[in-house]
């Protein structure tokens, strides 16, 4: 039960990690300011981060990992090309980032409270991506 939950839980951490830097690199050359772009920037490091250590335990397991969701990323980039076509702005930019935010972090917790036999390691990815995006979450207040 332990590997198991181990690894549905790095899948999912997979899926979400991926999901967060292709959203970061969908929106980033459309921000105007530096200090935002540059917060984008540092967070996507930190997923690309994230992503290895992930990949590296996944591989211990034999597994792939997990791309995210295709109809959730599809509806989210259709959201974010209408949302910024009609608006190209830092606020807009923000508001978007925010949702998604907010979409990962309460995932991961759900994530987290079902697999509850996965293994600490685990456990600490999880954590850590969900502090990443709630940093995020305050480091972007300021554009909304």
């Amino acid at each position: 039960m332990i590997e198991q939950d181990t690894v549905k839980l790095l899948r999912e951490c997979d899926a979400g990690v991926k999901m967060g830097v292709e959203s970061i690199e969908e929106v980033i050359g459309h921000v105007q300011s530096s200090e935002f772009k540059k917060k984008l920037s540092d967070c996507a490091e930190e997923h690309n981060r994230l992503k290895y250590e992930i990949q590296e335990l996944l591989s211990k397991y034999h597994d792939e990992g997990k791309d995210p969701n295709p109809i959730a990323k599809g509806m989210s980039g259709i959201k974010t090309n209408i949302k910024i076509g009609l608006s190209q702005t830092d606020e807009t930019i923000a508001g978007l980032m925010t949702d998604g935010c907010n979409m990962g972090v309460k995932s991961l917790n759900r994530y987290l409270n079902e697999y509850k036999a996965a293994d600490e390691v685990s456990k600490d990815i999880a954590k850590r991506l969900i502090n990443l995006e709630e940093q995020l979450l305050v480091d972007i207040r300021k554009y909304l």
